[in-house]
């Protein structure tokens, strides 16, 4: 039986843009596991019902549901320890939980701004009070406002990222000389923002560029064959 991934979509079934749905599907394709992908929006949720969990990511394998997309790829490398491996020891689990940590605190929040309202004009008509009201929570103001002054978040957002720079700007991955789960951590928010913003987040010469690039063509152009914007 094929492993199967409840992946979060816009209104187009087809446009998937959950940066966390994204570093696990990376995974998977890494781990060279077959799977298939059923769509989920905010506001159809409630057919997780049967997993016990109520939001996406959600990994079905067999009996097993799991979900939190770190805590995916810990079950994949723990029960899948002939594929692949996504961590390369406990040390390296260790710092791609560092790496998770990061991603969701400091690096995805820098970014944020500059599509946040591209999810908002992507999503189902019917789901827009939801994500409205959740996000403004979140934020604690109006999304036109987390979204305002672009100059300034992509500013930010340069600077957050110089640690990112740093490292690609030394080696091809993230994690080295070839790609492992530290590199679909980081890029699940750099596919959020293509599938759903037409935003240029990056410079042409910046070496992330050229890594989103490598990784965009990864596992036969898996990410760049998913539905978006060539920005």
């Amino acid at each position: 039986m094929s492993i199967l991934l409840y992946d979060l979509c816009s209104a187009e079934e087809d446009r998937r843009f959950s940066p966390y749905c994204w570093r696990t599907k990376m995974a998977l394709r890494h781990k060279g596991l077959d799977f298939e992908t059923e769509a989920v929006r905010f506001g159809t949720m409630e057919i997780l019902a049967p997993t016990g969990f109520n939001r996406v990511p959600v990994l079905v394998d067999g009996e097993t549901a799991v979900t939190e997309s770190f805590d995916i790829a810990c079950y994949l490398e723990d029960n899948y320890p002939d594929r692949p491996p996504l961590f390369a020891g406990d040390v390296g689990r260790g710092e791609a939980r560092f790496l998770n940590n990061w991603a969701d605190l400091t690096m995805g929040p820098s970014m944020m701004g500059l599509y946040l309202m591209g999810i908002f004009e992507h999503v189902h008509p019917d789901d827009r009070v939801y994500f409205r009201e959740s996000r403004e929570a979140r934020f604690g103001r109006k999304l036109e406002e987390v979204s305002a002054d672009p100059d300034r978040i992509r500013e930010t957002m340069y600077n957050t990222l110089a640690p990112l720079r740093a490292t690609l700007s030394a080696q091809d991955f993230v994690c080295g000389d070839a790609p492992a789960y530290g590199d679909y951590i980081v890029f699940g928010a750099f596919m959020t923002a293509r599938t759903i913003s037409t935003e240029k987040l990056l410079d042409d010469d910046d070496p992330i560029h050229a890594w989103r690039a490598r990784m965009m063509e990864l596992f036969g152009g898996f990410a760049a064959s998913a539905k978006g914007y060539e920005v």
